[in-house]
């Protein structure tokens, strides 16, 4: 089992910024990748970025410019700093991973628990 927790939401004003954090924890697993969703009220569940392990950082045409996935791997913990913010970005931030556990080439993904994010104007 891996456990992902956010930190970092909260309530800023449009033009702002926020760092979001996500810090992976458990026994003997590996991250292939990290990404964030969002959700806002209404609305489905959307990716806004992703970090595959080795691979290259995409980001949805919204946050491009504007938002950056980096990835701590000595501390198993991924960050969202997200600048220039606008009420549209104002959501609920999902971290997601897919792992795997020692020499298993089995791949499980995880959801931390979401963190909101609100942008007033």
């Amino acid at each position: 089992q891996v456990q992902l927790v956010e930190s970092g939401g909260g309530l800023v004003q449009a033009g702002g910024s926020l760092n979001l954090s996500c810090a992976a924890s458990g026994s003997r697993f590996s991250i292939s990748a990290v990404a964030w969703y969002r959700q806002a009220p209404g609305k489905q569940r959307e990716l806004v970025a992703t970090s595959p392990t080795g691979g290259t950082t995409n980001y949805a045409d919204f946050v491009k410019g504007r938002f950056t996935i980096s990835r701590d791997n000595t501390k198993n913990t991924v960050y969202l700093q997200m600048n220039s913010l606008e009420p549209e970005d104002t959501a609920v931030y999902y971290c997601y991973a897919l792992v795997t556990f020692g020499a298993s080439r089995n791949v499980f993904q995880y959801w931390g628990q979401g963190t909101q994010v609100t942008v007033s104007s």
